[in-house]
Order: C-alpha cells, then sequence, then structure tokens
C-alpha cells in the first residue's frame, strides 16, 4: 500500500473507528500493522515479544480514540503508545532470570515442540542472528531498516510511516549498512520479511477488540441490549447457537484448565504472563461469541453465521496453536530437562487441554454441533 494510499484510508476508517466500528479499525489495523510491530521489535529484539506489545498497543489505542482531536496525529500516537509499552516491558524484565537461562530460552522460544528437529534449529540460528543484528545496528536505524526490508524497500513509505523525511530515512539506512556485513545484512533483510506479522494477526486484534469499545460508542450497548434481549430465545436454538454452545463450553473449560499452564511458572513474571494471556483469550472467546450472535441477528442465514463462525475459529486456534506454543515452549522445554518422566504427563495433560489435542477436540465439538444443528433447523 502506497504512502497516500495509508494515509488516506486512516483518514477515512478513523471517524467511523471512534464511533466503535471494527471493522473499520480492522482495517487501520491491516494498514499499520508493519510499523508497530517493527517498531516493538526494534525495542525488544524479540518476535513474538513485539507481536504482543504491538497487540496491547492496538488495543490501547482502540480504548482512548476518542481523546484523538486530528486525524493525521493517530499514527505518531500509536508509535509512541508502543514505544512506551515496550519500553516497559523491558523494564519490567530487568530483575527476571538470570545466568544463560535467559539465552537458552531465547533461543528456544521459537521453537515448535513437535515440529521437525531441523526447521526448529533453522528457526533458532535465525532469531538469534537477528537479536543479535538489531544489537549491532545504531539504535536510530533499527526501526527504518526493519520498515525498509518489509515495505517494499521503499525509503519514501519508511519516511511516512515514521513520520521522518526521505532524507532522514535515507542516512539511517546507510548508517545501518556500514555498521552491518554485507551477507549478515543479507541474511536480517530475509528475517525482516520473514517476521512481518501476517493477516492473522489484523484478524486477533479485531477479534480481541472483543466488548472494549472506544467511551464514545459505549452508550450503543444500552440500545442493543434490548433488542438482543428480545431475539435471543429464538438465536438460542438454531444454527448460530449450537456453534456458540460449543465455544462457550470451550471458554468455561478454559476458564478451570488455567492451573495446567500456570503450574509451569517458575517466577511472578512468567505467572504474569500466562495470565494476561488466558485472560486475552477469554476476551477474545467472548467477543467471538457476540459477533456469531451478531451476525445471526443481523443476517438471520447460515450463509453469513458460518463465515463468523470460521472467523471464530481461526482467531482462536491462531490464539492457542501459534500464540501460547511461543510462551510455552519454553516452559516445556525447561520442564523435561528438570524431571524428563514426570513432564511427560504434564505434556500430555497440556496438550489436551490447551495443545493440539484441545484445539481438535473444541473443533469437532463445535463443528459436530453445527451439523446436529443443521439437520435439526435448518437455515
Amino acid at each position: 500500500m502506497s504512502n497516500d494510499a495509508i494515509d488516506l484510508l486512516i483518514k477515512r476508517e478513523l471517524p467511523a473507528a471512534v464511533r466503535g466500528d471494527r471493522d473499520a479499525y480492522g482495517r487501520i489495523v491491516v494498514a499499520s500493522q508493519n510499523v508497530v510491530t517493527a517498531v516493538a521489535l526494534a525495542i525488544t529484539r524479540d518476535v513474538p515479544t513485539s507481536e504482543d506489545i504491538a497487540q496491547e498497543a492496538f488495543l490501547s489505542a482502540w480504548h482512548h480514540l476518542p481523546r484523538l482531536k486530528n486525524p493525521s496525529s493517530f499514527l505518531p500516537w500509536l508509535r509512541q503508545i508502543t514505544r512506551n509499552l515496550a519500553h516497559d516491558h523491558l523494564r519490567g524484565r530487568r530483575n527476571r532470570m538470570l545466568d544463560g537461562e535467559v539465552a537458552e530460552l531465547a533461543i528456544q522460544h521459537a521453537a515448535d515442540p513437535d515440529g521437525c528437529p531441523m526447521q526448529q534449529a533453522l528457526d533458532a540460528e535465525r532469531d538469534a542472528v537477528a537479536a543479535d543484528l538489531i544489537s549491532e545496528l545504531p539504535e536510530d536505524s533499527r526501526e527504518a531498516l526493519l520498515l525498509y526490508y518489509r515495505e517494499g524497500q521503499s525509503s519514501k513509505q519508511v519516511a511516512m510511516l515514521l513520520g521522518l523525511s526521505d532524507a532522514a530515512v535515507r542516512k539511517r539506512l546507510s548508517r545501518a549498512r556500514q555498521s552491518v556485513r554485507e551477507d549478515l545484512l543479507t541474511r536480517f533483510s530475509d528475517f525482516a520479511r520473514s517476521s512481518a506479522p501476517s493477516a492473522a494477526f489484523a484478524v486477533g486484534v479485531t477479534a480481541a477488540l472483543g466488548f472494549s469499545k472506544p467511551a464514545a460508542a459505549a452508550g450503543l450497548g444500552i440500545a442493543t441490549k434490548s433488542i438482543a434481549g428480545g431475539l435471543f430465545a429464538r438465536f438460542a436454538l438454531g444454527f448460530a447457537g449450537a456453534a456458540s454452545g460449543g465455544l462457550l463450553g470451550g471458554l468455561v473449560a478454559a476458564w478451570f484448565a488455567r492451573g495446567v499452564i500456570l503450574d509451569y511458572a517458575d517466577t511472578a513474571a512468567e505467572r504474569d504472563m500466562l495470565l494476561r494471556f488466558s485472560r486475552r483469550y477469554i476476551v477474545l472467546s467472548l467477543a467471538m461469541i457476540a459477533a456469531i450472535i451478531g451476525t445471526h441477528l443481523a443476517f438471520g442465514d447460515e450463509r453469513h453465521t458460518f463465515v463468523a463462525i470460521a472467523i471464530a475459529l481461526l482467531a482462536m486456534n491462531w490464539q492457542l496453536l501459534v500464540m501460547l506454543p511461543r510462551r510455552m515452549n519454553p516452559l516445556l522445554a525447561r520442564d523435561a530437562r528438570r524431571d524428563p518422566v514426570g513432564a511427560r504427563q504434564r505434556l500430555l495433560a497440556y496438550r489436551l487441554t490447551w495443545g493440539r489435542g484441545g484445539v481438535m477436540i473444541s473443533n469437532v465439538i463445535v463443528i459436530g454441533s453445527l451439523i446436529v444443528a443443521h439437520f435439526h433447523f435448518g437455515g
């Protein structure tokens, strides 16, 4: 997307987003997710952490949108929110694990416990090299270089996204190139592109908006509650009700199974990280149920409801199959080193609740409920 296109999109969609339009804000997320994750990654030097911070920044901006008086200030405001959150994260991490365990966990962070060992080694090497490279770059060049490779190597695009002049960006890029060997820079360019957030990131952020509406839109909920209440009985036994019932069952199970993942935490910081994830997942689940209900009430047919259900499953599965493993893999590896025999039993419990087995069971329940509902209630 070109400079002018991003700028025009934000100006066009922002008024609707301020009024509580999640779809409008989702389009803003898609347009600006590269710059927000790049800002966070330049500071934290860790991809999973940068995505968490970027998600938190988008949610914080969404909640405080009515405070923004000038639409042209949105990107600078969003960048500053991201930088503040990233620096807060680093300050909060200073007293965490010491010795060589930090480096070991960083290398294992992107590993898939069920993946190919060769791929795990390649991923670990990629992330380790990337962290070293980011550290070696001049601090004021990190954001520019990451965005340069993510945005089609356009310095003008980078300048617009970072609020700089094209000359300033070119100067920072030149300084970065002089600081890093050419072969490592080539590897870094591959990393910058491969670590860019996918479409699933925007889906996850938009879904996580949930019930946290901008203050200007909060009053809309009062009007919709009476409408939804009158139609709920008709909804509850229908096609959408079956899916939402299955998702709600999974939500309840996740709530009671939080202890399975919390038992892996050794420090208060690790426990807080896992609690934040579980809370975010619960909010996302509620948001997905609300979206399915809203779609059913708005269109009243299986086709539109099925699309909403598919998006809900995609967003929730992405959290459990991508985001949670990034947090859990280092903890699982540590547990396996400490107690190989007991770790196998704990790993089985994890996989059947929060892992791939649990996801498969939940999906089968939801899809099975849909099949039953389809034959009993039709369209």
